[in-house]
């Protein structure tokens, strides 16, 4: 193997016959998910036209003699695919394993990019737009346009079947024309439920992380929820000027469209709709998430209203999400144990927390955190600031005082250190205490971190959390001899006031790695953007020593294993067995009830399909995690009393080797590496340029972690034409990866 390709994250090893079985079957795998999703996504696309509605037509004649009926029938072209998808997923994670491949990259005489991460639009409604995203913004608006029109012809086309009279043809049009538009919002909604399972196997497969798809669910919801506003729009111009508007808003019929659910649905969903709006969400976020929780009477009351025929067409997608909603509820029902938690001068809180050490993640991971002191409902996400390398034991999160729950956390660790700290003794039991609950942790599937040889992080604010994972990851594996492809880093961080700095005690670089220096070139830019001159202190500030406290353990213990991102094949079983599950409930329902007494009423069908999507997740699901969490908990164990657990006072240490390290004479310190830069902003074009003459013609991974203004101005670079000429086609990463809190 040459210099350019040596294997990252890989066994050293000639090829055997097991590996290239495995690589077979994962080939084989891709190709028939690929082959799968294209037809389905083909079909949806087809199905507005006289084309689609053909082949559905056909499709129901040949299957709709089953046990399941035409519903079934519907469920199978439209449903199961994406069902499909995702148990080969689940099988292909499996057959991957942990372990990834990163090899180093050939220099091109040509610009390279991926169109995952690749910016294409940097300005307008949609934020920063990777090439991948604009195409499939073109593909979902070429398909509304599509749908409108074929529908459209279909519509001209029944008017003139029915030989409407020329005073109702208005009338008939305008209904017929809402309920062309309820069907796409339908096929839309197909999607819809994808992006926002966190757990996800398909997100897992494609590896983008659920912070990153949530946008597609905005998307989709603002396409799904107009289309649904036009359909009930239409009905309700045609009832008003029929003159039977409420007669008709309050019908539940037995057969056929039941209204009334329809409408409760449709409120449901305007409310969901005008406050997840930016500004809503952003000033009061809180109405927000609550008001979101509708999306349960939005799910039910629409089932209701088309029944099970037409539901079944968004179930697969519905299903998927109820998974990993119920897989959340698990592992969100344990409490975690703090294991100590401080203030940093400039107010932002780290708390350190207790997980198995069976328990997998990469740098660039979030975790949601409820503290059940300040609220019950309310979990909110925060970047992990440790690295996997750092221990077995812990989890570590930094967390900025920007609103009302972070402010009540910060009162909290507030009295518990003034109550540690009183003359007089004070029973440990009568100390406030930090109870506290964990979903996930969630983040990319593969260390992507460690594809490239050069990386420049660009951070804005409390943005820096995730890279201190990074650095952290990186300088374990230098220290350890670990496979690590990264030998150049530049770290660009904005920061407001020079308080900031303070952050930088979360990361110890000289004692992570002695003389890091000859195994990594490591360079820090700091911008402090509205003080034009350094105060006294700001040269000592990350000399200071910042107290922690440890807060009382709770009856709790440490996070559980019941994540979907977590162990390949419990996840599997999950999916595999609860769609299964799901299958036979259905059929014994056909056999034993709906066919035998000759069910016939469309929403209570519709009830009972949602009835049997949940409870198979409950019942057969929920089977699958018991046996999961005994797994948990028993490997757990074993993992423990095979390591060596090292605690200082309660608290997980960061370094193993820290007794070795006390007699040597490090000579890295901060401000080695570190330059800090008053009074201005960085200039990235200026930057970016100075990296082509330092590092030369090799790949550079470019990371952003900041507010929606500092990712457009760092886009706006990498997209720049005289960039790609000056850099000598360097390969640029480009990632988002913030929080609104």
């Amino acid at each position: 193997m040459d210099d350019h390709e040596s294997p990252l994250l890989s066994k050293e090893s000639p090829p055997s016959s097991s590996s290239v079985l495995v690589s077979s079957l994962k080939w084989i795998l891709k190709v028939v998910m690929s082959v799968i999703f294209v037809t389905w996504v083909v079909f949806l696309m087809m199905y507005p036209g006289s084309l689609g509605d053909q082949v559905l037509t056909n499709w129901r004649a040949i299957s709709s003699n089953t046990l399941f009926g035409i519903t079934g029938s519907m469920f199978l072209i439209f449903s199961g695919p994406i069902l499909v998808i995702a148990v080969l997923a689940s099988l292909y994670l499996i057959i991957s394993g942990e372990e990834r491949v990163f090899t180093k990259k050939k220099i091109s005489k040509f610009p390279r990019f991926r169109l995952w991460t690749f910016p294409v639009l940097v300005d307008g409604p949609f934020g920063v737009v990777s090439a991948a995203e604009f195409l499939g913004i073109m593909v979902f608006s070429v398909f509304f346009l599509w749908a409108i029109y074929a529908y459209t012809l279909r519509n001209l086309n029944v008017l003139e079947y029915f030989h409407v009279l020329p005073k109702n043809r208005s009338i008939f049009l305008l209904e017929l024309t809402g309920l062309r538009f309820g069907m796409i919002g339908l096929l839309c909604m197909v999607f819809l439920f994808l992006p926002i399972s966190r757990g996800s196997i398909l997100l897992r497969l494609i590896d983008i992380p659920f912070e990153h798809a949530t946008r597609y669910h905005v998307w989709l919801g603002h396409i799904t929820m107009a289309f649904f506003s036009l359909h009930g729009l239409c009905y309700v111009v045609g009832w008003t000027i029929q003159g039977q508007l409420l007669e008709l808003l309050f019908e539940w019929k037995d057969t056929g469209i039941a209204v009334l659910p329809g409408v409760i649905s449709l409120v449901a969903g305007l409310l969901m709709w005008v406050t997840s709006l930016h500004t809503v969400r952003k000033f009061y976020f809180e109405l927000f998430f609550y008001t979101h929780q509708l999306y349960i009477v939005f799910v039910v009351f629409l089932a209701l209203h088309v029944g099970d025929y037409l539901f079944s067409i968004v179930a697969g997608g519905i299903f998927l999400f109820i998974l990993d909603r119920f897989l959340r509820f698990c592992q969100s029902r344990r409490t975690v144990d703090v294991i100590s938690a401080k203030s940093l001068p400039c107010g932002t809180l780290e708390l350190v927390l207790s997980k198995p050490p069976n328990m997998r993640y990469n740098a660039l991971s979030f975790i949601f955190l409820q503290v059940r002191e300040l609220s019950w409902l309310q979990w909110h996400p925060f970047s992990v600031s440790s690295s996997p390398l750092d221990g077995n034991h812990h989890v570590a999160v930094l967390i900025k005082v920007l609103g009302g729950w972070t402010a009540k956390l910060r009162d909290q660790l507030s009295n518990l250190y003034e109550a540690e700290n009183q003359d007089q003794l004070i029973s440990p039991d009568s100390y406030p205490k930090i109870t506290t609950c964990v979903e996930g942790p969630y983040g990319h599937e593969s260390p992507y971190h460690l594809a490239y040889e050069n990386l420049v992080l660009v951070a804005g604010g409390i943005g820096i959390t995730p890279f201190f994972a990074i650095l952290s990851d990186i300088l374990h594996r230098k220290r350890d001899g670990k496979a690590c492809l990264p030998s150049k880093v530049l770290v660009v961080w904005a920061i407001k006031n020079s308080d900031e700095l303070s952050l930088l005690s979360a990361i110890d670089v000289p004692s992570i790695c002695p003389f890091f220096s000859k195994k990594l070139s490591l360079e820090i830019h700091i911008y402090v953007t509205r003080q034009s001159e350094p105060r006294l202190e700001d040269g000592m500030v990350q000399m200071v020593v910042h107290p922690s406290v440890k807060p009382p353990r709770t009856n709790g213990c440490s996070m559980s294993v019941l994540v979907g991102t977590g162990d390949n094949i419990w996840s599997g079983l999950y999916l595999i067995v609860s769609t299964i599950g799901f299958i036979a409930m259905i059929t014994f329902l056909d056999v034993f009830y709906i066919n035998k007494y000759n069910i016939t009423t469309w929403w209570y069908k519709g009830l009972l399909f949602i009835v049997c999507m949940v409870a198979s997740v409950l019942i057969f699901g929920g089977l699958v995690v018991v046996f999961w969490h005994r797994w948990g908990h028993k490997t757990g164990k074993v993992e423990a009393n095979g390591n060596d657990k090292v605690y200082l006072n309660g608290e997980e240490t960061h370094n193993p080797y820290a007794a070795e390290l006390k007699g040597l004479d490090i000579e890295e310190d901060v401000q080695s590496y570190t330059t800090i830069r008053y009074g201005t902003r960085p200039a990235f074009r200026e930057i970016f340029e100075s990296l082509n003459g330092k590092w030369g013609s090799v790949d550079v991974g470019v990371i952003v972690c900041g507010p929606a203004t500092l990712q457009t101005t760092v886009a706006k670079e990498i997209r720049s034409h005289s960039i790609w000429r000056s850099a000598n086609h360097p390969l640029f990463h480009f990632n988002s990866h913030s929080f609104d809190l």
